[in-house]
């Protein structure tokens, strides 16, 4: 099964990911995963990527869709794949199309996961980060046994920038500019489905995964 996950910030396209790739067993595959790897690795693509990156532009939609294109040529991926942050934009989108088209691999399903604003600042802004390992707490849903400590190894936890009440907005505001067209694209082209994202972790799982198997596929 072919499918892009699509959904605000804070949505929990992440988690979702993980119970999707694991029912479908299919690979999870994030924009950012495929960067980290090409960096690491230093392949002329990850430089390539790395020239704008390191002067804080985007990367362009040619140089991304090539990595998604060497992604999609591993062999976990034959047969099915999820995308979880790409494609973020209507250009991405189209040149995604034409390269599924070309390996006659079309998408079988778009799942958008639906949260409303007021939910993702709570999910978003109650998140702490340890300053050492990295690992990400939650003041509500997931706390560290002692308050500011890292269970793991007792680092100070500290609230991202992007974690802030005022960012999470500007970020929903981005999102709405940018990828809400996209969901209106993929809703014209008959791939959407939409589930509402709050509640247990496990209902929205179930949900998904109702949605997903709904969907006609696409040969």
């Amino acid at each position: 099964m072919r499918i892009v996950l699509v959904g605000a910030p804070g949505a929990g396209k992440g988690t979702q990911a993980k119970f999707i790739s694991k029912h479908f067993a299919i690979p999870s595959i994030s924009t950012g995963d495929m960067f980290r790897a090409h960096l690491a690795s230093e392949t002329k693509l990850g430089m390539a990527a790395k020239r704008f990156m390191d002067v804080g532009e985007l990367v362009p939609d040619e140089v991304t869709i090539d990595i998604v294109r060497d992604r999609l040529a591993q062999p976990d991926a034959a047969n099915g794949f999820l995308l979880d942050g790409f494609p973020r934009t209507v250009p991405q989108a189209e040149a995604l199309s034409k390269l599924l088209a070309e390996r006659g691999t079309p998408l079988d399903v778009v799942l958008e996961l639906q949260v409303d604003n007021d939910e993702v600042v709570s999910r978003l802004s109650g998140r702490r980060t340890c300053s050492t390992c990295g690992r990400v707490w939650h003041l509500d849903f997931d706390p560290p046994r002692e308050v500011g400590k890292c269970d793991v190894d007792g680092g100070e936890l500290f609230q991202r920038d992007d974690d802030l009440p005022e960012t999470i907005l500007r970020r929903l505001d981005v999102y709405a500019e940018q990828t809400e067209p996209l969901v209106a694209y993929y809703r014209d082209a008959c791939l959407l489905q939409s589930i509402a994202a709050h509640g247990a972790l496990e209902d929205i799982a179930e949900r998904a995964i109702e949605a997903l198997e709904a969907a006609p596929r696409r040969t």
